[in-house]
């Protein structure tokens, strides 16, 4: 796999680096919440461990014409640009979700990796949705 990337060129692949900064501030209130729910706190902890867990086995590729979910070297998933309609990051000050449509889904992905290079990608490969 290629390394993180941060050229301006679309015929390039572009690997994003991990984010832990969603999976961490998820561990650190569900310890706070633990403290007066216990249970909702250890639901919020134990949600935090998964996203922390994902953050460190996947990646995203964008490459020249898809983008691509690998677990380790397998590919998980290839998302055309060509079938995207729309995309969107929420929450800009603090991005902790990206969503893209294509014509037949949506899907919805918690930022695990850097939401910098994240829409740079995006604006450079699918500027006009």
């Amino acid at each position: 796999m290629t390394t993180t990337s941060t050229s301006t060129s679309v015929s390039e692949s572009v690997q994003l680096a991990p984010s832990y900064n969603l999976p961490l501030a998820l561990v650190v209130i569900g310890v706070l919440v633990f403290l007066w729910q216990p249970w909702v706190g250890g639901a919020i902890a134990l949600f935090a461990v998964f996203l922390l867990f994902q953050a460190v086995t996947l990646r995203l590729i964008f490459t020249p014409t898809a983008l691509d979910v690998f677990r380790g070297e397998t590919l998980i998933r290839r998302f055309p640009y060509q079938e995207w309609q729309n995309w969107r990051i929420f929450w800009s000050p603090v991005p902790i979700l990206f969503y893209f449509k294509e014509v037949k889904s949506i899907h919805f992905l918690p930022i695990l990796f850097d939401p910098k290079v994240l829409r740079q990608c995006l604006e450079q490969r699918c500027p006009s949705l």
